[in-house]
C-alpha cells in the first residue's frame, strides 16, 4: 500500500511537472516562430533591428525554465543578461545553447506536456462514461471513439476499463515524460563545461560572505542578550547578596528578604541563559528531533498552524536547526504581520534537500525591504547554500518555500 501511495504521489508530482513544461513549452514556441520571422527578415536586412530583442525573449523564456528545474532537483545559475552587441551575443555560448533549447522544447515539451495531461483525463472521462452513456446518443459512439457505437451498458462498462487503463498509463508513463520534457533543459541550459566551475566560485564566494554576516549577526544577538539581560540580572544579585552581608547583623529579617530577592534575581538570571543556549542550538531538537521540536513551535503559535513532517532520517543538526529558526521565525511574521487565520508548514526530504514551506492565508504583500525577518532568513539559509523563493502578493496568499541540502 505504502508502495502504491508512493507512485500516485510521483504521478502526481510528475503531472504537476508537466503542465509547468507545457506553459514553458508555449512559450518557447511562441518565441521559435518569432525567432524564425526575424531570421527571414535579416536576410533583407530588416531584422537585424529587431535580433536583439529576439535573444533577450528566449534568455526571458530559458530563464523561466532554469528556475522551473531549480526547483524540482539540482539548481541550474542564470547567466544574466545578454551581451550587448548583436555579434557577441551570438558568439556567447549561452546564447547559442539557448537556441537549441528553444527549437527542442517547444516540441518535446509541448508533445510531452499534452500527453501528460491527456492521459488522465481521458482516464476520468472513461471511468466515468458508465454513468453518464445514457446522455450521450449511441451512434456518437464513445468518448474519443467516435467509430464505437454504445448500445448498452456492457459497452459502457468496457468503455470504463479502457478508462482504467489510461490511470495505469497515467501512474506510470508520467514521470518518464517529466523527465523527457526536462531532459532539454537539463542538457542545454546548463552552463557549458568550463563556465560552470566559474559560476559556482561566485556563488561560493557569495554565500560564504552571506554566512560570515549571519555568524556576525548572530554574534551580536548573542552578545546583546547576554548584556542587556543575564548580566544585568547577575550583577542585581551581586549588589543584593552585598546588601544582605551588610545587613545581617544589624536586621536579620531585612536580610533575609533581600536574599529572597537576590534568588529571585538568579532564577531569571538562568532562564534568560537557558533562552540564550536554545537561540544557539535548540536542545529540544537532540530530544525530540526535527518532527518534534516542530510540532512544539506549531502547537504554541497563536495562530492554528497544520504540521505535516516526512523525514524519515536525521538530517545534520546545523541543517535541522536552520529549517527549526525558519520555522519559528516565519510563525512569528505570521503572527505578528499577516492577519492570517491557518497557517501550513509542511517539511519533507527530496532528492538529497530538505524542502520547508509555510504558507498562510493573510493578506499578503510581504516584502523583505521592510523588515519582519524575511532578510534573516534569508541570509541564514543562503549561508548552507540553501535557497529560499517568497510569494506574496497583495491580499495573499503569502508562501514561502526553503531548500537546505542535507545529503544523499
Amino acid at each position: 500500500m505504502a508502495n502504491v501511495r508512493g507512485r500516485v504521489r510521483s504521478s502526481v508530482d510528475a503531472l504537476e511537472r508537466l503542465v509547468g513544461g507545457l506553459g514553458t513549452a508555449l512559450l518557447a514556441f511562441g518565441v521559435l516562430i518569432w525567432a524564425v520571422t526575424v531570421a527571414v527578415a535579416c536576410l533583407g536586412g530588416v531584422g537585424l533591428l529587431l535580433a536583439p530583442g529576439v535573444l533577450r525573449a528566449v534568455r526571458s523564456v530559458a530563464d523561466r525554465e532554469r528556475a522551473r528545474l531549480s526547483r524540482q532537483g539540482n539548481p541550474i545559475p542564470t547567466p544574466g543578461p545578454v551581451p550587448a552587441g548583436l555579434g557577441t551575443a551570438v558568439r556567447d555560448p549561452f546564447v547559442r545553447r539557448e537556441l537549441g533549447w528553444i527549437a527542442l522544447h517547444s516540441i518535446i515539451g509541448m508533445l510531452t506536456g499534452l500527453a501528460g495531461l491527456l492521459l488522465p483525463l481521458n482516464a476520468v472521462q472513461d471511468v466515468t462514461f458508465p454513468l453518464w452513456y445514457r446522455l450521450v446518443p449511441p451512434e456518437a459512439g464513445a468518448p474519443g471513439l467516435g467509430w464505437w457505437r454504445i448500445d448498452g451498458l456492457s459497452e459502457a462498462l468496457t468503455v470504463g476499463l479502457l478508462g482504467v487503463g489510461c490511470l495505469a498509463a497515467a501512474v506510470g508513463f508520467s514521470p518518464g515524460l517529466a523527465r523527457l520534457q526536462a531532459w532539454p533543459g537539463r542538457w542545454l541550459l546548463s552552463p557549458p563545461p568550463g563556465v560552470d566551475l566559474s559560476l559556482r566560485v561566485a556563488q561560493l564566494t557569495a554565500t560564504r560572505a552571506a554566512a560570515l554576516d549571519a555568524h556576525a549577526v548572530e554574534l551580536r544577538r548573542i552578545e546583546r542578550s547576554l548584556h542587556d539581560g543575564t548580566q544585568n540580572r547577575l550583577v542585581a544579585v551581586n549588589v543584593l547578596l552585598g546588601a544582605a552581608r551588610r545587613a545581617v547583623r544589624r536586621n536579620p529579617d531585612r536580610a533575609d528578604e533581600i536574599l529572597g530577592q537576590a534568588q529571585d534575581a538568579a532564577e531569571q538570571a538562568l532562564g534568560e541563559l537557558r533562552t540564550v543556549v536554545r537561540g544557539i542550538l535548540p536542545p529540544v531538537l537532540d530530544d525530540r528531533g526535527l518532527a518534534g521540536a516542530l510540532a512544539g513551535l506549531a502547537g504554541s503559535c497563536v495562530v492554528p498552524c497544520r504540521l505535516q513532517v516526512e523525514v524519515a532520517v536525521r538530517c545534520a543538526a546545523s541543517v535541522e536547526a536552520t529549517a527549526y529558526f525558519v520555522v519559528a521565525e516565519a510563525l512569528t511574521n505570521v503572527v505578528r504581520h499577516s492577519g492570517a487565520s491557518h497557517v501550513d508548514v509542511a517539511v519533507r526530504r527530496e532528492h538529497g534537500r530538505l524542502l520547508v514551506s509555510v504558507e498562510d492565508d493573510g493578506h499578503g504583500d510581504a516584502d523583505e525591504a521592510r523588515g519582519s525577518g524575511l532578510t534573516g532568513i534569508r541570509r541564514r539559509v543562503e549561508a548552507y547554500d540553501g535557497r529560499l523563493t517568497l510569494t506574496s502578493p497583495p491580499g495573499g496568499p503569502t508562501r514561502m518555500d526553503v531548500e537546505l541540502p542535507c545529503g544523499s
